[in-house]
């Protein structure tokens, strides 16, 4: 099975990755190493769930948006090299905009991972992880993430 079919198997869909907002590419290969750029659960006409987490975002549903941001991620890779082209799940970051005594990051940012765990599998899907909380967030998202994998050489 592909990625894209594993996915779906579980009623999960990638977006077309949307436009950046800014002067940067929504990735850079470097080697056999694409880097994807932070991705927040926005969609094309959509902005991502905006809040604080621990104040009016649920830890339930940041870790939606860290779903969602994942597929967002996917979408990205997809349109630069192809997900089959990915031959390791390298390094996970995730930002979660929390107050701050929120002290469960890393439950948010499973969210993610899970997804990565899934469409990949655990041979390549495995994979580095940081949670880190922060005062504020594009768009006043309550959750971004950013990616690195590593690709099959000579793919796109």
């Amino acid at each position: 099975m592909t990625v894209v079919d594993r996915l779906l198997a579980l009623g999960m869909v990638i977006p077309e990755p949307p436009s950046p907002k800014g002067a940067y590419f929504p990735s850079r290969r470097c080697g056999d190493q694409l880097w994807v750029s932070g991705a927040t659960a926005r969609r094309e006409g959509a902005p991502a769930l905006r809040g604080i987490v621990g104040a009016d975002v649920d830890t339930e549903q940041a870790r939606e948006q860290a779903e969602l941001a994942a597929l967002n991620l996917l979408g990205a890779i997809d349109a630069a090299v192809g997900l089959d082209a990915v031959t390791a799940v390298v390094q996970l970051r995730g930002y979660v905009r929390a107050v701050p005594d929120f002290d469960t990051h890393p439950a948010v940012i499973d969210g993610a991972s899970r997804v990565l765990l899934e469409g990949f599998g655990e041979e390549v899907g495995a994979h580095a992880r940081t949670a880190i909380g922060v005062a504020s967030l594009p768009g006043g998202a309550c959750v971004e993430l950013d990616l690195v994998v590593s690709v099959a050489a000579g793919e796109r």
